[in-house]
């Protein structure tokens, strides 16, 4: 374009950014691609590098909620002792986030934080470490690029938290790393999280996951609080499992989870009101009936030659239903008015509501009894007083 000014002719050649890159390697294509982004242009030159391995060990130490970036240099010699390899994934997974971010026209201030990076740390480090492939695996290297260039999700959580003014911690890892472990058949973890609607298809002695779902999603339709609690309860059994070394088998096939389930279900919010104070109670019911599920499920099946059924959940149950308890918001409801969390909690608010009636009217009509047995001497004093005048 020509540009005409007085007697002055100027030339502008306006260029494609792919033709603004020079050929002298990667730094000077790092820099071109920060400084064609206004946020970021005035990091150019030779400070390009300083400034991305600065971003780097930040992100690095961000895992740790550390924003120093000699901390992260640390941190990665650590790494570096362990395993070379691992270093190198995780580093690569960082550069691809932070770069990605940069890209995408992210805040420079959580770029320059490393609050960009530090997921795409831990997704490289640990696609590396649970890789059957082992070590120096290259290939890895590609997937990891992939997996890192999604701060999208990072974005998009963020978007949702910040309604509630709430960091978005490593949600994004946990949900790229389990897509990664389904994708490329590293079955232990997605196993185990399969377990939790399978231990409540076991309900109904069904282990399929599908069979599961559908009733959580009936669970759901009917009360989000039962649901709640029979995932909750799934998942308690489930590490219940894992922590007394029971066999895999049992826990992905939810032998472990059913009877964790309905305890949770029954004591969490059916036959006590819903309040923080019995979900713990719930929580406690689960940990407290681990010894009897695996006497129940292992010793006296295999020397009587039967099932465990519900005994455990039935046992464990019953005994925190007679627990006697001073605190007002552990209380538990008739059989008669029994029903689900959200009906309990509504019917405990309008019994409190009628008794505080109740008790209006009855300090109502004690001070009106007051206030006649007050007035009554008065009146009878104005009588005697009424009668003298007219005598």
């Amino acid at each position: 374009m020509i540009c005409q000014t007085g007697s002055e002719v100027e030339i502008l050649v306006h260029t494609s950014p792919l033709e603004q890159f020079p050929p002298q390697g990667v730094k000077a294509i790092i820099s071109t691609l920060i400084s064609l982004y206004p946020p970021y242009a005035s990091t150019t030159g030779q400070a390009v590098v300083i400034q991305l391995l600065d971003w780097i060990f930040r992100a690095v130490a961000q895992v740790m909620f550390v924003n120093n970036p000699l901390s992260g240099l640390l941190i990665t010699a650590g790494l570096l002792l362990q395993s070379p390899w691992w270093a190198l994934n995780g580093l690569l997974g960082t550069l691809v986030s932070t770069i990605s971010a940069i890209l995408l026209g992210q805040n420079r201030e959580a770029v320059s934080a490393g609050l960009c990076g530090y997921n795409g740390t831990l997704v490289g480090m640990l696609m590396a470490v649970f890789s059957a492939k082992g070590s120096w695996y290259w290939w890895l290297l590609l997937p990891n690029i992939f997996m890192s260039m999604f701060p999208v999700v990072s974005s998009a959580l963020s978007s949702v938290a910040n309604k509630w003014d709430l960091p978005i911690f490593t949600f994004p890892f946990n949900i790229l790393m389990y897509l990664h472990i389904a994708a490329t058949g590293a079955t232990f973890l997605l196993q185990l999280f399969l377990s939790v609607p399978v231990g409540v298809g076991q309900v109904y002695g069904c282990d399929s996951p599908w069979t599961g779902g559908l009733i959580l999603l009936a669970l759901l339709l009917c009360s989000p609080v039962i649901c709640f609690h029979a995932m909750l309860g799934s998942a308690a059994g489930m590490l219940s499992g894992l922590a007394l070394a029971a066999p895999h088998k049992d826990i992905y096939s939810g032998l472990w989870g059913y009877n964790s389930a309905l305890s949770c279900i029954a004591v969490g919010g059916v036959f006590y009101v819903i309040t923080w104070q019995t979900h713990l109670l719930a929580l406690i019911c689960d940990a407290s009936h681990i010894m009897c599920n695996a006497a129940l499920s292992y010793d006296v099946p295999c020397q009587l030659a039967l099932p465990a059924c519900t005994w455990p959940f039935c046992l464990s149950t019953l005994i925190f239903l007679l627990i006697s308890s001073e605190i007002p918001a552990i209380c538990r409801l008739p059989l008669s008015v029994v029903s689900y969390p959200e009906e309990n909690r509504r019917y405990q608010r309008q019994l409190k509501a009628s008794e505080k009636a109740l008790h209006r009217q009855q300090s109502s009509s004690q001070e009106e009894a007051g206030l006649k047995e007050n007035q009554g001497p008065n009146v009878q004093l104005v009588g005697d007083r009424g009668c003298g005048e007219s005598d």
